[in-house]
């Protein structure tokens, strides 16, 4: 069931609601399960049922369960079957869930619901402005980060002719593990079917890396270092020698020129995002939804350089350029280059999905270099 696109958070303001007439109103369907509308409730024309079910959700802050994989129909013979699938396509179409303006009124200041802890950045005092929900989704990725990354810096200070194959494995594992407990703690994400989470992660997991092993003091001797080792090892041919070289070279200049733009950690952090809500994923039940994820993560840091880098014009179009060049890594190199020594023969995406579906926070995790 393809999403209905939610409304855009670049521009998106609260305005007073006019009454429209009957005859009108009554030509609407429900944007939420196709039924009749009976006017514009939380911002989206909706009938009674459907904005009942989600007042009732709101005011009281419920939280529910999907049995089956979050991708439920939801019109008006099966809306009342998932609660959970039913309150998602609320959000979905735009339903603002702070209780702004209906068509009969407003709703009282002391019955809009308190914002759920791990939202509380999302839904501040003023969550009509945009600017406060933009730089409030920022504030929810830096805090998913597991790990400060000043903790990357222990044991890589020294030189790397110093630095050995196992410390650079070490940090290979804890950036790798970092970018998914990122992902699962970030908003929005953990929302989606599991089977969209692992495709995601799939498809993007060295995107993410580069961009974890860009923002950490990983040094860019690293990674001819581990190439060196991995040649002798392999008793690679010529031919196969130059290829992979070649991928060591993109790493590096990769790294380099992340670092040569200065980025900063919510700028990471929104690059990240963009990268991880790609609807090129392959099998995803609701792309249009990831799509706009990605669009509203796109709105948030166009409005975040601007505001701290207003002499610096073309800032958020440099970063945006080079999110596509992320994908002329292979990942099989980047598999080969600091994953085999960890996990062997056991492909990268199998140890994505035991990551993911885990269910327990992942601290430290690493694998000795054999």
């Amino acid at each position: 069931m393809a999403g209905v696109p939610a409304q855009s958070w670049c521009t998106e303001k609260t305005e007073p609601l006019e009454e429209s007439p009957e005859k009108n109103v009554q030509q609407v369907e429900c944007a939420v399960c196709g039924d009749k509308s009976s006017g514009k409730h939380y911002g989206v024309f909706t009938c009674e049922g459907c904005k009942s079910f989600f007042k009732r959700s709101v005011r009281r802050n419920l939280s529910y369960t999907c049995r089956a994989s979050r991708n439920c129909p939801i019109d008006q013979h099966h809306r009342n079957q998932c609660q959970y699938c039913r309150l998602r396509k609320c959000m979905k179409v735009g339903m603002r869930r702070e209780g702004t303006a209906v068509q009969r009124g407003r709703i009282p200041p002391t019955q809009v619901p308190q914002p759920s802890p791990q939202h509380s950045a999302l839904n501040g005092n003023d969550v009509s402005n945009g600017h406060s929900f933009l730089s409030g989704f920022i504030t929810l990725l830096l805090r998913a980060e597991p790990y400060p990354t000043t903790r990357f810096q222990q044991g890589m200070n020294m030189p790397c002719g110093i630095m050995g194959i196992e410390n650079i494995c070490e940090l290979a594992a804890r950036l790798l593990f970092s970018a998914v407990e990122w992902a699962r703690n970030i908003p929005f994400f953990p929302d989606l079917a599991v089977t969209d989470q692992v495709a995601l992660l799939r498809l993007v997991w060295s995107e993410l890396f580069v961009l974890n092993a860009a923002q950490c003091p990983m040094p860019l001797q690293v990674a001819p270092l581990l190439a060196s080792a991995g040649i002798h090892s392999n008793h690679m041919s010529p031919d196969r020698m130059v290829t992979f070289m070649d991928n060591v070279r993109i790493f590096q200049e990769q790294i380099e020129k992340y670092r040569n733009l200065h980025v900063d950690a919510a700028e990471f952090a929104c690059l990240k995002a963009i990268v991880l809500f790609t609807s090129d994923a392959s099998g995803l039940t609701d792309p249009q939804y990831i799509e706009s994820l990605q669009e509203k993560t796109q709105c948030a840091l166009e409005e975040y350089t601007r505001n701290q880098y207003p002499n610096q014009p073309t800032r958020f179009g440099k970063l945006l350029l080079r999110l596509p060049s992320l994908r002329s890594i292979n990942s099989s190199i980047v598999e080969q280059l600091f994953f085999v020594r960890l996990v062997g023969k056991t492909p990268i995406d199998t140890l994505l999905r035991d990551m993911l579906l885990s269910g327990t926070p992942t601290s430290w995790p690493y694998l000795p270099c054999s």
